[in-house]
């Protein structure tokens, strides 16, 4: 369940305002909304030019977290082994800082997952391999490969918060510094209408609330499932916000949290 409480501690430029205003946060959502057209057309040279030539990193389940480079490698080399991850946007808006050098880009957007497993994948038989990070060997969904193989998507309701910065010496471009996720809520959605796998206690209680399924389903084609990200409340969700706001704040931000819970 979502929270009742308010998150942010202060009010910041989200709608209305000048027109300077109008157009800083309409050039950040932008970037934000570039995400689902671009990564899920295998766009990659518009996709790379949302973020900053350096330093910037996003995070998902799958990956943890990647510089962009990285993640966009990755995603290449999953999209050859058929790994079929579409994203629908269902709105977005933008907070801009007081000194309007820094933004915040809220992207409400639902993940989709497509998954093939065969019979042993549906008993809750693992794949071995590991292709999912980067390295050589056979990629995970190759195990799936099989007779009798199903098809379903997983879907996850999420957040992408895009920590945003302008750059003056780049003709004050707005580019994206990080991109980390609420997940909020997910579930498994039929292809055909009937047939869907079932995941074990074990499976689901290992993987926080807000993506568990899609967590179990990933996990089971052998990818390591980050499990540090925020969902929709707890001390994740708190400490998010507090990020988000030391951002807008102009002050330095940590979201490399895998590890130090």
């Amino acid at each position: 369940m979502t929270s009742p409480q308010d998150p942010h501690t202060k009010l910041y430029s989200h709608i209305n305002g000048q027109t300077s205003d109008l157009l800083d946060r309409y050039a950040v959502s932008e970037l934000c909304k570039g995400w689902p057209v671009y990564r899920d057309a295998s766009e990659w040279q518009n996709y790379r030019d949302l973020f900053t030539a350096e330093g910037a990193y996003v995070w998902t389940t799958w990956s943890g977290p990647r510089t962009v480079d990285e993640f966009i490698s990755i995603s290449k080399a999953g999209k050859e082994k058929d790994v079929f991850i579409m994203h629908r946007e269902c709105g977005t808006l933008v907070e801009l800082g007081k000194d309007k050098t820094r933004a915040i880009g809220k992207m409400k957007a639902t993940i989709t997952h497509r998954f093939k497993f065969s019979p042993q994948h549906s008993n809750g038989t693992h794949a071995a391999s590991n292709g999912s990070n980067g390295t050589t060997g056979t990629h995970p969904h190759d195990a799936a490969k099989a007779e009798g193989e199903y098809e379903f998507d997983v879907d996850c309701d999420c957040r992408f918060i895009f920590f945003v910065e302008k750059n003056a010496s780049t003709n004050n471009e707005w580019k994206t510094r990080y991109v980390k996720l609420f997940y909020e809520k997910d579930k498994v959605v039929t292809v055909d209408g009937f047939t869907a796998p079932r995941f074990s206690k074990a499976e689901l209680e290992r993987i926080p609330k807000g993506y568990k399924y899609l967590g179990a389903a990933q996990a089971r084609l052998g990818y390591e499932i980050d499990l540090d990200l925020p969902t929709a409340s707890g001390e994740l969700w708190d400490r998010m916000y507090g990020e988000m706001e030391k951002w807008l704040d102009g002050g330095k931000v940590d979201l490399f949290w895998e590890g130090k819970q």
